[in-house]
């Protein structure tokens, strides 16, 4: 269960200033206390989450919001990395992308995603899918407690 006195860790991975803007104000509505993190490109949400590169003292997230189309680093791999990896895996990962292709879904889920959502472009639309994010899995998931990274 989600600790109110602590604020919920965000990793935000989007490289669509827009989309950041969108998603962070919706959050600031968020019934919550959270703090969002975000990294423009799947390299530094892997330096973020393995703490690299100045990323030491970055804290561990308690869930991921990942778009799957970006540069430098895509989703899929950011996702394929870190399921493989016994420190990162249990975070959960919620693909937030505009990508409605059946193959992005498959391969997503095929890499243990949490679950899909395809942004909407509307923006009334987009806030009632944050509020949607935020009452599942902030309110109805139990996440795993302890979710630091073994040294």
């Amino acid at each position: 269960m989600i600790d109110n006195a602590k604020p919920i860790e965000i990793l935000l991975v989007e490289d669509n200033e827009g989309d950041v803007f969108l998603t962070k104000k919706a959050f600031e509505k968020a019934k919550i206390t959270n703090s969002i993190h975000v990294a423009p490109d799947g390299e530094v949400a892997m330096d973020m989450l393995q703490r690299k590169n100045g990323y030491a003292d970055h804290p561990r997230p308690d869930i991921i919001l990942l778009d799957i189309n970006m540069p430098k680093k895509d989703g899929k791999q950011v996702l394929a990395e870190m399921k493989a990896d016994d420190n990162l895996r249990r975070i959960p990962v919620v693909i937030l992308t505009s990508s409605e292709a059946e193959q992005d879904v498959l391969k997503t889920y095929d890499l243990h995603a949490s679950s899909y959502i395809v942004k909407p472009v509307n923006l009334e639309k987009f806030h009632d899918v944050v509020t949607a994010v935020e009452d599942f899995w902030f309110s109805v998931v139990v996440l795993p407690s302890g979710n630091n990274i073994e040294e």
